[in-house]
């Protein structure tokens, strides 16, 4: 019976050996499984599990940027929400300058990089970046890797490059940009795009998607904040550009060559991965139609900015000085003349009662106004723009310092709103501003209206019913009084003129 047991024993323990080499290869591979998974799992514990999908979603395998794509686009929507209310201030940027270079994979840089988000300002949201930048404009995606800033709560943010952030239907226009900010080195778990286009430059992200097809708008909202934003850089700058429209870049290509001496790219149509030492996501703007020196990191003026545009154009004309009436020689005035809405009825006997008063007179109607470089040396010339409100009368930028603007305002107690747009702006650019206020007995409304209807009595109340633009700005046209106007622009005339 022992020796029975005794071999029982011995062959029992001899059959475990078979299985547990069985078991070991399962082992080995779950073991393998669980260490790969402990840096996740400790991560969803740290950031939830929307954070880890998004970090994951980042994992960009090196056989190409398409996938990529198209699983960020599956979460942009999402993620794009829940960011885009964030107000982080983060580090600051520096630009550098140099030139464009090709190349399969771009070199990071040693440092960590940085990012500033400014969410303050009520005309656009701004962020500086720099370090090892990666952009994908098909995706609109910005990567800031190795972030010095990184903090899982604000790593993906999203902005719209616009200045008119206060108006919700423009901006619904503006297509977002992403920015991915990743942890630096060794703690992060994202595998980036890989670049294939290198700049030594820094580059400028903005959109033209909003209202920049009216000249006042293009001025106000894209131009003159490119201008705070780019001009540093002094040409050395490539400039991207979503919801990109090849009118207004055909349009502005002499101002833009100005700023950058590279062809701008359209940013939603790149499929490139671009890395920049440095970027700026979105537009510096300070007021409308103006700059503010104190916020301007170069102490940027208008008068500097109109000096810009006088060399951009060649214009011969940098100040303007009174003209004597002895010598014979006339002020020159340009009448902005407008169609449609807005309209000068009696505008012949309006330009001859100025004609009469010693002024030698240019009109320029829609047609002139449409060719920039025509109505910039046209005005460079004058020494005084007369028009109704209106953009056309944004060409006042073209004219020589000391000159004047003179702004006919409609009916409709629109005295606040039109000197807002082009009677506040007109000191900073070393003009003279002039205003004509149109009476109820030269506005076209009065065959429209009874005299007792709230268009007459409270203009206020239109206002208030919603129904401003399409009453007194789409809705009417003025017959000027030509004996009250001839004596306001005699004022004018003696004002430019010595003897």
């Amino acid at each position: 019976m022992r020796r029975h047991e005794k071999t029982k024993q011995q062959h029992g323990s001899g059959g475990r050996w078979p299985a547990l080499w069985l078991l070991l290869p399962p082992l080995l591979v779950l073991a393998v499984i669980k260490t790969n998974l402990l840096p996740q799992g400790a991560r969803f514990k740290e950031t939830g599990f929307d954070k880890l999908t998004n970090e994951m979603v980042q994992r960009v395998s090196s056989l190409g940027l398409d996938s990529a794509s198209r699983q960020q686009q599956s979460l942009d929507a999402e993620s794009a929400k829940e960011y885009n209310q964030q107000n982080h201030i983060l580090a600051t940027n520096v630009a550098k300058d140099g030139s464009l270079r090709n190349s399969d994979v771009a070199e990071p840089p040693t440092s960590r990089s940085k990012l500033t988000c400014n969410w303050s300002h009520r005309h656009s949201d701004t962020c500086r970046m720099e370090g090892d930048l990666r952009i994908h404009g098909k995706a609109g995606t910005v990567y800031v890797l190795s972030s010095s800033t990184f903090n899982p709560n604000n790593s993906t943010t999203t902005i719209r490059p616009y200045t008119r952030k206060w108006e919700q239907g423009t901006m619904a226009r503006i297509r977002e940009v992403t920015i991915r900010s990743t942890a630096p080195e060794p703690y992060s778990f994202v595998i980036p795009p890989k670049c294939t286009v290198r700049h030594d430059v820094p580059t400028v992200v903005f959109s033209t998607g909003g209202c920049g097809k009216n000249f006042f708008h293009a001025m106000t909202d894209l131009i003159v904040p490119l201008y705070i934003t780019a001009r540093e850089y002094n040409g050395h700058v490539q400039l991207l550009v979503t919801d990109y429209q090849p009118e207004w870049v055909a349009k502005f290509r002499p101002i833009l060559a100005a700023l950058s001496i590279y062809p701008v790219i359209d940013f939603d149509a790149d499929t490139a991965v671009r890395c920049f030492p440095s970027a700026h996501v979105g537009l510096e703007s300070h007021r409308i139609l103006g700059i503010n020196p104190a916020l301007s990191r170069n102490g940027y003026t208008m008068m500097g900015f109109r000096d810009f545009l006088r060399d951009v154009f060649s214009l011969r004309r940098a100040w303007t000085t009174p003209v004597s009436r002895s010598s014979g020689r006339k002020p020159r005035l340009v009448f902005v003349l407008r169609r449609h809405s807005r309209a000068v009825t009696n505008e012949a006997d309006a330009i001859a009662a100025v004609v009469d008063l010693g002024f030698e007179v240019v009109a320029a109607g829609p047609e002139d106004v449409r060719d920039m470089a025509k109505i910039a040396a046209v005005v460079n010339s004058c020494d005084v723009m007369v028009g109704v409100h209106g953009a056309g009368l944004t060409n006042m930028v073209f004219l020589p310092h000391n000159g004047t603007i003179v702004q006919i305002i409609p009916w409709g107690n629109l005295k606040y709103p039109c000197r807002f747009d082009f009677g506040n702006p007109v000191p900073d650019m070393g003009l003279h501003y002039v205003e004509y206020e149109v009476n109820a007995e030269e506005t076209t409304l009065k065959y429209k209206y009874p005299r007792d209807h709230p268009v007459f009595t409270d203009p206020v109340s239109i206002e208030r019913t919603g129904k401003l633009w399409e009453t007194f700005l789409e809705g009417q046209n003025v017959t000027l009084d030509i004996d009250r106007f001839r004596e306001a622009m005699q004022q004018v005339y003696k004002s430019v003129t010595t003897e």
